[in-house]
């Protein structure tokens, strides 16, 4: 049975240094990408994949097609990565029955409807009532850049 070893927001999805330190530190041997536009665009999802550490398997998957993959991991032996661009991706997959245990939230930059949560990550309103949503239900959401690094707990930013 395949195991989520770390479920990520980071609208930069995989990019260098940080992707591979995640990726040691989890022993991770898969990555799924989960994003409609980006599962769309067949040049970005190849770029991610030649952008990804060597010898790990990336998948890109849109929203539906991601809950019927993860349901589908059960006959699968992976360490898993789930990668998104907001929160409200993982508040939707957790609707839809996927259990997260933790989520980790590494990089969310500055848009025009965001503003500072913690030093370089922003939010929107939107996005900062879906973190509650998420708290609510249980799942502990920490800031966490790099492995390296302490983890904060989000919610006192909220």
């Amino acid at each position: 049975m395949s195991e989520i070893v770390l479920t990520r927001i980071d609208d930069r999805l995989i990019h260098g240094q940080v992707m591979t330190a995640w990726v040691k530190k989890t022993r991770a041997n898969q990555i799924l990408i989960i994003d409609d536009e980006v599962a769309k665009d067949d040049f970005m999802s190849e770029i991610l994949k030649m952008s990804a550490p060597a010898g790990i398997d990336i998948v890109v998957k849109g929203l539906d097609d991601a809950v019927t993959f993860l349901n589908a991991q059960e006959k699968e032996n992976k360490r898993l990565i789930i990668l998104v661009k907001a929160p409200v991706t993982i508040d939707t997959i957790v609707e839809k029955g996927i259990k997260i245990d933790k989520l980790v939230v590494g990089g969310m930059g500055a848009k025009a409807n965001r503003r500072v949560l913690y030093k370089n990550i922003s939010a929107s309103d939107e996005e900062r009532a879906t973190f509650k949503k998420l708290i609510d239900r249980g799942i502990p959401v920490v800031i966490h850049i790099i492995p390296d690094q302490k983890e904060t707990d989000l919610s006192k930013y909220l």
